[in-house]
């Protein structure tokens, strides 16, 4: 699966009220969630994102509580995969499960500047700086969880497998 977008930078320990402020809870849409991504760090974010973009990072993206709402905002926006030095657990798991594939890759969160052009290839964890005619890698995403990406998360993934959540 291959990725080609403009980076958006951020600093470290970008927490999910960062991401999407509380104030915005109360709503479940994906797209109201989206006009709001990243409001407070980058007020003009949501309007100037476009559909692949890619969000870089420093350390412990996600970091905070482990609402859902912070990758979907994300996703919705149009960022399509997320590269730092380091994740949240919970926001890393809630972002495979949701479809948003993540990397990690210290040398690219420190070289690859902000509106770079990037082309990502997931099989290989490759990470290519258009911009600066760069190369940086990430450790490969693991084929079953390609496989949740390319289903569109864990729920599409499961309804493909024929598997339906039992009810108590």
């Amino acid at each position: 699966m291959k990725i080609n977008g403009r980076i958006w930078k951020f600093g470290s320990d970008v927490d999910t009220d960062a991401i999407i402020p509380a104030r915005y809870l109360t709503q479940s849409d994906p797209k109201e969630l989206a006009k709001h991504a990243m409001e407070d760090e980058r007020p003009k974010f949501s309007t100037e994102v476009k559909e692949g973009d890619i969000l870089l990072a420093e350390k412990n993206f996600g970091c905070g509580s482990s609402r859902e709402h912070a990758p979907i905002a994300l996703k919705a926006a149009g960022i399509s995969c997320i590269i730092a030095k380091s994740f949240a657990r919970i926001f890393f798991r809630n972002s495979f499960n949701l479809g948003l594939p993540l990397l990690e890759s210290p040398e690219a969160s420190e070289a690859i500047k902000d509106g770079d052009r990037v082309r990502i290839d997931l099989n290989t964890g490759e990470i290519f700086d258009l911009t600066q005619n760069r190369k940086f890698f990430a450790k490969p995403i693991p084929p079953f969880m390609q496989e949740l990406l390319k289903d569109g998360g864990l729920i599409p993934h499961l309804r493909k497998k024929g598997l339906k959540r039992k009810r108590n």
